[in-house]
Protein backbone atom coordinates (compact mmCIF):
# COMPACT_ATOMS: atom_id res chain seq x y z
CA UNK A 1 0.00 0.00 0.00
CA UNK A 2 1.18 3.41 -0.62
CA UNK A 3 -0.26 7.00 0.16
CA UNK A 4 -0.61 9.38 -2.59
CA UNK A 5 -1.23 13.21 -1.88
CA UNK A 6 -4.83 14.56 -3.28
CA UNK A 7 -3.77 15.50 -6.80
CA UNK A 8 -2.58 11.60 -7.45
CA UNK A 9 -4.63 8.55 -7.43
CA UNK A 10 -5.47 6.79 -4.58
CA UNK A 11 -4.45 3.34 -3.90
CA UNK A 12 -7.11 0.90 -3.59
CA UNK A 13 -6.35 0.49 0.36
CA UNK A 14 -6.53 3.89 0.88
CA UNK A 15 -10.08 4.29 -1.26
CA UNK A 16 -11.61 4.18 2.08
CA UNK A 17 -10.96 7.87 3.82
CA UNK A 18 -12.90 10.72 5.63
CA UNK A 19 -13.80 12.25 8.79
CA UNK A 20 -15.96 14.86 10.29
CA UNK A 21 -16.29 18.23 11.47
CA UNK A 22 -18.39 21.06 11.54
CA UNK A 23 -18.39 24.96 13.52
CA UNK A 24 -20.16 25.38 16.79
CA UNK A 25 -18.47 24.63 19.82
CA UNK A 26 -20.03 22.41 22.80
CA UNK A 27 -17.34 22.39 25.42
CA UNK A 28 -18.55 19.98 27.73
CA UNK A 29 -16.04 18.31 29.96
CA UNK A 30 -16.81 14.25 30.53
CA UNK A 31 -14.81 12.01 31.42
CA UNK A 32 -15.35 7.70 31.52
CA UNK A 33 -18.76 6.65 30.56
CA UNK A 34 -21.27 8.74 29.26
CA UNK A 35 -24.16 6.11 29.03
CA UNK A 36 -25.36 2.37 30.19
CA UNK A 37 -22.60 2.33 33.36
CA UNK A 38 -23.87 -1.39 33.50
CA UNK A 39 -22.43 -2.63 30.27
CA UNK A 40 -19.21 -1.45 32.03
CA UNK A 41 -17.18 -4.52 33.00
CA UNK A 42 -14.94 -3.07 35.82
CA UNK A 43 -11.55 -1.70 36.00
CA UNK A 44 -9.18 -2.13 32.29
CA UNK A 45 -5.50 -3.07 32.53
CA UNK A 46 -3.30 -0.50 30.73
CA UNK A 47 -1.90 -2.47 27.31
CA UNK A 48 1.85 -1.31 29.06
CA UNK A 49 3.15 -0.49 32.01
CA UNK A 50 1.59 2.29 33.57
CA UNK A 51 3.56 4.64 34.73
CA UNK A 52 2.35 6.99 37.98
CA UNK A 53 4.93 9.47 37.54
CA UNK A 54 3.16 11.31 34.95
CA UNK A 55 1.51 14.31 36.19
CA UNK A 56 0.46 16.18 33.22
CA UNK A 57 -2.42 18.27 33.07
CA UNK A 58 -4.40 17.11 29.21
CA UNK A 59 -7.14 18.83 27.73
CA UNK A 60 -8.21 16.03 24.99
CA UNK A 61 -10.96 16.90 22.67
CA UNK A 62 -13.21 14.00 20.94
CA UNK A 63 -15.62 13.50 18.59
CA UNK A 64 -18.74 11.15 17.96
CA UNK A 65 -16.53 8.80 15.29
CA UNK A 66 -16.24 5.26 15.66
CA UNK A 67 -12.85 4.75 16.02
CA UNK A 68 -10.10 3.59 18.71
CA UNK A 69 -10.46 7.42 20.57
CA UNK A 70 -13.52 6.18 21.52
CA UNK A 71 -12.71 2.52 22.67
CA UNK A 72 -9.92 4.72 24.60
CA UNK A 73 -11.97 6.64 26.02
CA UNK A 74 -14.48 4.55 27.46
CA UNK A 75 -12.44 1.95 28.56
CA UNK A 76 -10.59 4.89 30.34
CA UNK A 77 -6.91 3.49 29.28
CA UNK A 78 -5.52 6.82 29.70
CA UNK A 79 -6.71 6.91 33.41
CA UNK A 80 -5.21 3.21 33.70
CA UNK A 81 -2.06 4.13 32.60
CA UNK A 82 -1.34 7.09 34.08
CA UNK A 83 -3.14 7.23 37.12
CA UNK A 84 -1.82 10.90 38.38
CA UNK A 85 -2.36 12.50 35.04
CA UNK A 86 -4.95 14.77 35.16
CA UNK A 87 -6.80 14.17 31.95
CA UNK A 88 -10.07 16.22 30.75
CA UNK A 89 -12.08 14.93 28.42
CA UNK A 90 -14.01 17.85 25.87
CA UNK A 91 -16.79 17.05 23.26
CA UNK A 92 -16.24 18.70 20.17
CA UNK A 93 -19.10 18.66 17.35
CA UNK A 94 -16.63 19.09 14.51
CA UNK A 95 -13.04 20.12 12.95
CA UNK A 96 -13.89 23.65 12.90
CA UNK A 97 -14.59 23.68 16.65
CA UNK A 98 -11.16 21.94 16.84
CA UNK A 99 -9.95 24.89 14.83
CA UNK A 100 -11.24 27.56 17.22
CA UNK A 101 -10.18 25.77 20.39
CA UNK A 102 -6.62 25.38 18.69
CA UNK A 103 -6.52 28.72 18.02
CA UNK A 104 -7.86 30.14 21.14
CA UNK A 105 -5.03 27.81 23.07
CA UNK A 106 -7.79 25.66 24.75
CA UNK A 107 -6.72 22.24 23.85
CA UNK A 108 -3.97 20.02 24.12
CA UNK A 109 -4.91 17.13 21.81
CA UNK A 110 -8.04 16.57 19.26
CA UNK A 111 -9.51 14.27 17.36
CA UNK A 112 -9.52 16.23 13.96
CA UNK A 113 -10.33 15.58 10.23
CA UNK A 114 -7.48 15.88 7.76
CA UNK A 115 -9.02 19.18 5.97
CA UNK A 116 -9.12 21.00 9.30
CA UNK A 117 -5.73 19.91 10.63
CA UNK A 118 -4.33 21.15 7.41
CA UNK A 119 -6.73 24.80 7.70
CA UNK A 120 -4.95 24.41 11.50
CA UNK A 121 -1.48 24.59 10.15
CA UNK A 122 -2.44 27.26 6.67
CA UNK A 123 -2.32 31.30 7.12
CA UNK A 124 -3.37 33.07 8.84
CA UNK A 125 -3.83 30.81 11.88
CA UNK A 126 -0.21 29.44 11.38
CA UNK A 127 -0.55 26.89 13.98
CA UNK A 128 2.12 24.87 15.02
CA UNK A 129 0.34 21.46 15.81
CA UNK A 130 1.74 17.81 15.08
CA UNK A 131 -0.47 14.72 13.95
CA UNK A 132 0.13 12.13 16.54
CA UNK A 133 -2.17 9.12 14.98
CA UNK A 134 -4.48 8.45 12.45
CA UNK A 135 -7.58 7.13 14.09
CA UNK A 136 -9.04 5.87 10.85
CA UNK A 137 -9.13 6.10 6.91
CA UNK A 138 -12.58 6.34 6.23
CA UNK A 139 -15.12 5.19 2.67
CA UNK A 140 -18.61 4.50 3.09
CA UNK A 141 -19.23 6.05 6.78
CA UNK A 142 -18.93 9.85 4.96
CA UNK A 143 -21.80 9.63 2.28
CA UNK A 144 -23.53 12.16 0.02
CA UNK A 145 -27.41 11.36 1.29
CA UNK A 146 -30.06 12.08 -1.32
CA UNK A 147 -33.59 13.25 -0.81
CA UNK A 148 -34.92 12.79 -3.94
CA UNK A 149 -35.39 9.26 -4.89
CA UNK A 150 -35.21 10.24 -8.87
CA UNK A 151 -31.87 11.70 -8.67
CA UNK A 152 -28.94 9.15 -8.76
CA UNK A 153 -25.80 10.51 -9.15
CA UNK A 154 -24.02 14.18 -8.71
CA UNK A 155 -25.18 15.79 -11.99
CA UNK A 156 -28.95 15.18 -10.97
CA UNK A 157 -28.33 17.69 -7.89
CA UNK A 158 -27.95 20.81 -10.41
CA UNK A 159 -29.99 23.47 -9.01
CA UNK A 160 -30.12 21.65 -5.31
CA UNK A 161 -29.14 22.71 -2.25
CA UNK A 162 -26.08 20.67 -0.45
CA UNK A 163 -25.19 20.82 3.20
CA UNK A 164 -22.38 19.67 4.56
CA UNK A 165 -20.05 21.46 7.65
CA UNK A 166 -17.54 23.69 6.32
CA UNK A 167 -14.02 23.09 6.89
CA UNK A 168 -14.14 19.69 7.78
CA UNK A 169 -12.81 15.80 5.72
CA UNK A 170 -17.02 16.27 4.33
CA UNK A 171 -16.51 19.27 2.82
CA UNK A 172 -13.28 18.65 0.99
CA UNK A 173 -14.53 15.22 -0.32
CA UNK A 174 -17.69 16.69 -1.77
CA UNK A 175 -15.65 19.39 -3.97
CA UNK A 176 -13.70 17.61 -4.82
CA UNK A 177 -15.98 15.42 -6.79
CA UNK A 178 -17.89 18.18 -7.49
CA UNK A 179 -14.81 19.68 -9.46
CA UNK A 180 -14.47 16.68 -10.68
CA UNK A 181 -18.00 17.05 -12.37
CA UNK A 182 -17.97 20.41 -13.19
CA UNK A 183 -20.66 21.50 -10.84
CA UNK A 184 -18.97 24.19 -8.30
CA UNK A 185 -21.06 26.79 -9.84
CA UNK A 186 -24.43 24.53 -10.29
CA UNK A 187 -25.12 23.96 -7.01
CA UNK A 188 -25.74 25.95 -3.50
CA UNK A 189 -23.60 24.70 -1.39
CA UNK A 190 -24.53 26.10 2.90
CA UNK A 191 -22.68 25.27 5.89
CA UNK A 192 -24.62 23.27 8.70
CA UNK A 193 -23.29 21.40 12.03
CA UNK A 194 -24.35 17.70 12.19
CA UNK A 195 -27.40 18.70 14.06
CA UNK A 196 -28.44 21.45 11.93
CA UNK A 197 -28.24 19.53 8.53
CA UNK A 198 -30.50 17.14 10.28
CA UNK A 199 -33.32 19.92 11.21
CA UNK A 200 -32.69 21.48 8.23
CA UNK A 201 -33.43 18.04 6.08
CA UNK A 202 -36.71 17.12 8.47
CA UNK A 203 -37.89 20.51 7.21
CA UNK A 204 -37.31 19.83 3.76
CA UNK A 205 -34.86 23.26 3.31
CA UNK A 206 -31.99 21.18 2.08
CA UNK A 207 -32.08 18.68 -1.02
CA UNK A 208 -28.63 16.71 -0.32
CA UNK A 209 -26.29 16.21 2.91
CA UNK A 210 -22.74 14.84 3.13
CA UNK A 211 -22.24 14.21 6.62
CA UNK A 212 -21.15 10.46 8.86
CA UNK A 213 -22.96 9.07 11.94
CA UNK A 214 -25.20 9.17 13.68
CA UNK A 215 -26.65 11.74 11.26
CA UNK A 216 -26.20 9.99 8.22
CA UNK A 217 -27.97 6.46 9.59
CA UNK A 218 -30.41 9.33 10.07
CA UNK A 219 -31.09 10.78 7.09
CA UNK A 220 -31.10 6.96 5.10
CA UNK A 221 -34.37 6.67 6.70
CA UNK A 222 -36.13 9.37 4.26
CA UNK A 223 -32.98 9.49 1.41
CA UNK A 224 -30.43 6.94 0.04
CA UNK A 225 -26.56 7.40 -0.96
CA UNK A 226 -25.34 8.52 -4.09
CA UNK A 227 -21.98 8.86 -3.18
CA UNK A 228 -19.01 8.78 -0.79
CA UNK A 229 -15.53 9.35 0.60
CA UNK A 230 -14.68 6.04 -0.63
CA UNK A 231 -15.34 7.52 -4.21
CA UNK A 232 -13.58 11.06 -3.35
CA UNK A 233 -10.24 8.88 -2.38
CA UNK A 234 -10.18 7.35 -5.63
CA UNK A 235 -10.31 10.55 -7.28
CA UNK A 236 -7.28 11.62 -5.63
CA UNK A 237 -8.30 12.66 -2.11
CA UNK A 238 -8.14 10.43 0.89
CA UNK A 239 -9.17 11.87 4.13
CA UNK A 240 -8.69 10.60 7.62
CA UNK A 241 -9.95 11.23 10.56
CA UNK A 242 -6.39 12.24 12.73
CA UNK A 243 -5.74 13.26 16.41
CA UNK A 244 -3.54 16.34 16.77
CA UNK A 245 -1.20 18.27 19.01
CA UNK A 246 0.13 21.72 20.07
CA UNK A 247 3.38 21.17 19.43
CA UNK A 248 4.76 23.20 22.88
CA UNK A 249 2.51 20.36 24.18
CA UNK A 250 4.11 17.33 22.82
CA UNK A 251 7.88 18.65 23.08
CA UNK A 252 7.13 19.22 26.91
CA UNK A 253 5.41 15.91 27.72
CA UNK A 254 6.92 13.35 25.49
CA UNK A 255 6.46 10.52 28.32
CA UNK A 256 2.58 11.29 28.01
CA UNK A 257 2.22 11.45 24.62
CA UNK A 258 4.42 8.09 24.27
CA UNK A 259 1.73 7.13 26.88
CA UNK A 260 -1.18 8.08 24.95
CA UNK A 261 -0.33 6.40 21.90
CA UNK A 262 0.14 3.31 23.12
CA UNK A 263 -3.44 3.43 24.87
CA UNK A 264 -4.77 4.58 21.10
CA UNK A 265 -2.66 1.35 19.75
CA UNK A 266 -4.34 -0.61 22.13
CA UNK A 267 -7.79 0.59 20.80
CA UNK A 268 -6.80 0.19 17.19
CA UNK A 269 -5.85 -3.32 17.75
CA UNK A 270 -9.09 -3.99 19.63
CA UNK A 271 -11.15 -2.57 16.73
CA UNK A 272 -9.56 -5.34 14.07
CA UNK A 273 -9.10 -8.25 16.79
CA UNK A 274 -11.62 -8.01 19.09
CA UNK A 275 -14.51 -5.84 16.86
CA UNK A 276 -17.83 -7.15 19.53
CA UNK A 277 -15.84 -5.42 22.67
CA UNK A 278 -14.54 -2.51 20.89
CA UNK A 279 -18.36 -1.61 19.46
CA UNK A 280 -19.74 -2.09 22.92
CA UNK A 281 -17.56 0.94 23.90
CA UNK A 282 -18.57 2.42 21.07
CA UNK A 283 -21.89 1.83 21.61
CA UNK A 284 -21.77 3.11 25.34
CA UNK A 285 -20.23 6.22 24.14
CA UNK A 286 -23.04 7.08 21.35
CA UNK A 287 -26.10 5.88 22.88
CA UNK A 288 -26.57 3.18 20.41
CA UNK A 289 -26.51 -0.45 20.73
CA UNK A 290 -24.04 -2.94 19.82
CA UNK A 291 -24.89 -4.28 16.85
CA UNK A 292 -25.68 -0.34 15.30
CA UNK A 293 -22.31 0.38 16.63
CA UNK A 294 -20.78 -2.71 14.60
CA UNK A 295 -22.53 -2.11 11.72
CA UNK A 296 -20.41 1.39 11.75
CA UNK A 297 -17.26 0.04 11.44
CA UNK A 298 -17.29 -1.60 8.14
CA UNK A 299 -17.21 1.86 6.80
CA UNK A 300 -13.45 2.69 7.88
CA UNK A 301 -9.60 1.70 7.91
CA UNK A 302 -8.38 1.46 11.39
CA UNK A 303 -4.42 1.06 10.81
CA UNK A 304 -2.21 -0.63 13.34
CA UNK A 305 0.64 1.19 15.13
CA UNK A 306 2.88 -1.12 12.85
CA UNK A 307 1.51 0.06 9.72
CA UNK A 308 1.22 3.75 11.02
CA UNK A 309 5.09 3.04 11.33
CA UNK A 310 5.34 2.22 7.82
CA UNK A 311 6.32 3.84 4.76
CA UNK A 312 2.58 4.61 3.97
CA UNK A 313 1.40 7.15 6.70
CA UNK A 314 4.22 8.34 9.74
CA UNK A 315 7.49 6.55 8.63
CA UNK A 316 10.32 7.19 11.25
CA UNK A 317 12.00 10.59 12.25
CA UNK A 318 14.99 8.99 9.74
CA UNK A 319 12.43 8.31 6.48
CA UNK A 320 9.13 10.22 6.38
CA UNK A 321 6.46 8.27 5.49
CA UNK A 322 3.68 9.41 2.64
CA UNK A 323 1.52 11.28 5.51
CA UNK A 324 3.15 14.53 4.94
CA UNK A 325 2.98 14.19 1.19
CA UNK A 326 -1.01 13.97 1.05
CA UNK A 327 -1.12 16.86 3.79
CA UNK A 328 0.98 18.87 1.24
CA UNK A 329 -2.09 17.96 -1.22
CA UNK A 330 -4.84 18.56 1.17
CA UNK A 331 -3.50 22.29 1.30
CA UNK A 332 -3.29 22.69 -1.92
CA UNK A 333 -6.59 21.48 -2.59
CA UNK A 334 -7.90 24.00 0.47
CA UNK A 335 -5.85 26.96 -0.80
CA UNK A 336 -7.33 26.02 -5.24
CA UNK A 337 -11.29 26.07 -3.27
CA UNK A 338 -10.19 29.09 -1.51
CA UNK A 339 -10.67 27.28 1.90
CA UNK A 340 -7.29 29.04 3.06
CA UNK A 341 -6.38 32.27 2.50
CA UNK A 342 -2.69 30.57 1.52
CA UNK A 343 -0.72 27.72 1.69
CA UNK A 344 2.29 27.51 3.76
CA UNK A 345 5.54 26.08 3.04
CA UNK A 346 5.38 22.56 1.96
CA UNK A 347 7.71 21.74 5.14
CA UNK A 348 5.31 22.72 7.54
CA UNK A 349 2.71 20.05 5.79
CA UNK A 350 5.67 17.40 5.72
CA UNK A 351 6.68 17.93 9.29
CA UNK A 352 3.59 17.64 11.12
CA UNK A 353 3.50 13.90 11.42
CA UNK A 354 4.82 13.07 14.66
CA UNK A 355 7.07 9.52 14.41
CA UNK A 356 8.43 9.64 17.44
CA UNK A 357 5.99 8.15 20.00
CA UNK A 358 4.25 5.75 16.95
CA UNK A 359 7.94 4.16 16.22
CA UNK A 360 8.86 3.81 19.81
CA UNK A 361 5.10 1.84 20.63
CA UNK A 362 5.40 -0.22 17.57
CA UNK A 363 8.19 -1.95 18.51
Amino acid sequence: MSMTSPRTTAPRRLAVAAACLAIALTGCVQSGRTSHPDNFSGAVACPVEPDPSITTSARIAWQAIPNGDLVVKDLQLLEACMPNADISWVKMNSGGDVIQAFGSNSLDIAQVGSSPAVKAASPPLDKDIRVLWISDVIGQAESLVVKDPAIEDLQGLRGKTIAVPFGSTAHYSLLTLLEQEGLVSDVRVINLAPDAILAAWQRDEIDAAWIWEPTLTQLLEGGHVITSSEESATAGAPTFDLVAGTDDFIGANPEFVRMWTAAQAEGSRLLTEEPDRAAASIAVQLGITPEEAGGLLDGYLYPSAAEQAGPDYFGTADAPGALGGALIGTAEFLEAQGEIDAQAEPAVYQQMPYPDAIEEVSR
